[in-house]
């Protein structure tokens, strides 16, 4: 605002140098008048949240995204393992959320015969894709309300984290196509229930929204709310796959009075969650714990989130169900690869298994116990294409939630400011200011467009492999190159447990795990 009031104002005196001194000073003028009108279109436009907190400066953002093709090797993203995606994820998830065709020529940028590269198994008899989505139906036998997940939610990111005009954009794109909207575990907002988008109410270890004044939990604050008719689902928050072993971390320049109300704590003071729960110690008590949640909830579907580290200690929560024939309605695996705002680098990089390790260990540990079909898993951490979906769906899982994707979707360039509340298109920030350069209405329908396409994906490939319901997917359809002239399908490269297995005779490979879990302490 400051700059174009700068540019109008001296575009205004040069313009009257012209008539009252020389037209020489018209050469000055013009440029100035130009670039003060295009200033006030800037501030004035909705599409571009970059140039309505950079006003003309911001174009030179946009030179740059022009010859994208040939800078991209220099803004790619990486994955984990230091391959570069199969195309830039970003260019993907804007395309898709702009309404844009997202075909691109030339065929594959990646190596195919590179290590590690993996393919999915077409058909010589494709099938139609669906019309309609598919759902997964989440609510196992202890569940009187079950909810119908799409196959593509909003992963949890809280309300502190990210703006309110971001959290308003988000639950508005899934209540238009009617998926699911994960709130982290900030707390439940106004902004959260505004538009009615369905939600699936996370609970960390600081219990915001349902705290006691010494930080516990507080069931009657935790039953009243959960009553909402939009949440549909209750999550407990045991692990992220950004920071497994922590507790979360908003900086206190973004606890301001709103923020620091929500989540019922301190104004001003950086939040640190526990890095360990209050309400159980053992697995025998996290399951109980759950048990209670869902009686709290009435009966809407409840499960826990974590990030894989000890398949002991996970083994020690499946004999804990077994034992109190008492299961969460969902599990949702996230991986190490998954993103944060704020986080050692150290606990990003080195702890935590990745999502296809973890989400692998839970599938084959629930099937091996018996309690597969009682349990739905959800899988998170760098899902942004339909192929990242049908990808964890053969590996195990029944539904996928993507937040950085969803991030771009809502205008993230990924400047990398989380932590600083200096966010420059008013994604992750409580500056008002810059909140306010992103468009709700807008983003919305980036948000929606983004979501129906990337699912709309997936069907299509799942069409091109013969199949015509995710659950008929099998690991034999998803292949990997190990080196030039070896290439194996996931039923070949990884064990699956048979229903059951490991309660009758665990395989050599499970046994000094399983014979170690003990479901009255957590043992690595």
């Amino acid at each position: 605002m400051v700059v174009v009031s700068s540019l109008c104002l001296l575009a205004v005196v040069l313009t009257a140098a012209v008539f009252a001194i020389s037209p020489w000073w018209l050469l000055a003028a013009v440029p100035l008048l130009a670039a003060g009108g295009l200033g006030c279109f800037d501030l004035l436009q909705r599409r571009h949240s970059v140039l309505r907190n950079y006003p003309v400066l911001g174009h030179f953002r946009y030179l740059l995204e022009a010859v994208r093709p040939e800078l991209q090797q220099y803004f790619i993203e990486r994955n984990t393992d230091g391959r570069p995606y199969d195309r830039d994820v970003r260019s993907i998830v804007y395309e898709r959320a702009k309404g844009t065709e997202d075909e691109s020529p030339f065929g594959t940028e990646r190596d195919v015969y590179e290590d590690g590269y993996e393919t999915f198994v077409h058909s010589l008899a494709p099938v139609p894709a669906p019309d309609d989505p598919p759902r997964v139906r989440v609510g196992g036998p202890g569940c009187a309300k079950p909810y119908e997940m799409a196959l593509l939610n909003v992963s949890a990111m809280s309300f502190g984290s990210l703006s309110s005009n971001a959290i308003l954009a988000l639950n508005g794109g899934a209540a238009k196509g009617g998926f699911a909207h994960d709130t982290g575990e900030g707390g439940l907002s106004e902004y959260h229930l505004r538009h009615g988008g369905d939600l699936v109410w996370e609970l960390g270890t600081g219990y915001f929204g349902c705290r006691t004044a010494d930080g516990g939990f507080d069931g009657g604050e935790f039953a009243e709310k959960s009553a909402i008719d939009a949440v549909k689902c209750v999550s407990l928050k045991l692990s992220q796959g950004a920071k497994p072993g922590i507790g979360g971390v908003l900086p206190g320049s973004k606890v301001n009075a709103e923020i620091a109300r929500v989540r019922e704590v301190p104004q001003g003071e950086t939040v640190i969650s526990p890095p360990y729960h209050r309400v159980f110690s053992t697995p025998r008590e996290l399951v109980r714990f759950v048990a209670r949640m869902r009686e709290l909830s009435g009966g809407k579907p409840t499960g826990f989130k974590l990030c894989v580290g000890s398949r002991r200690q996970f083994l020690a929560v499946c004999k804990a169900m077994v034992a109190e024939d008492v299961t969460p309605d969902f599990i949702l695996v996230d991986g190490s690869e998954g993103g944060t705002g704020a986080a050692p680098l150290e606990f990003s990089d080195h702890i935590g298994a990745p999502l296809t390790d973890g989400l692998m260990t839970v599938h084959n540990a629930l099937v091996g116990t018996g309690l597969r079909d009682r349990i739905r898993i959800g899988a998170a951490g760098k899902v942004a294409t339909g192929a990242d979906i049908v990808k964890r769906l053969i590996q195990g899982a029944d539904y996928t939630n993507a937040a950085r994707a969803m991030m771009f979707a809502v205008g993230c360039i990924q400047s990398q400011r989380c932590h600083t509340n200096h966010c420059p298109v008013g994604v992750a920030t409580q500056d008002a200011r810059r909140a306010r350069a992103l468009d709700v209405g807008d983003k919305t329908e980036r948000v929606y467009r983004f979501q129906r396409a990337t699912v709309r994906s997936a069907q299509q490939i799942m069409a091109s492999m013969g199949v015509h319901r995710p659950e008929d997917l099998r690991p034999h359809q998803l292949r990997r190159r190990l080196d030039p002239i070896t290439v194996r399908s996931y039923d070949e490269l990884y064990e699956w447990l048979a229903p059951g297995q490991l309660l009758a005779e665990a395989p050599e490979t499970w046994a000094q795990d399983w014979a170690g879990a003990d479901p009255d302490r957590f043992t690595v």
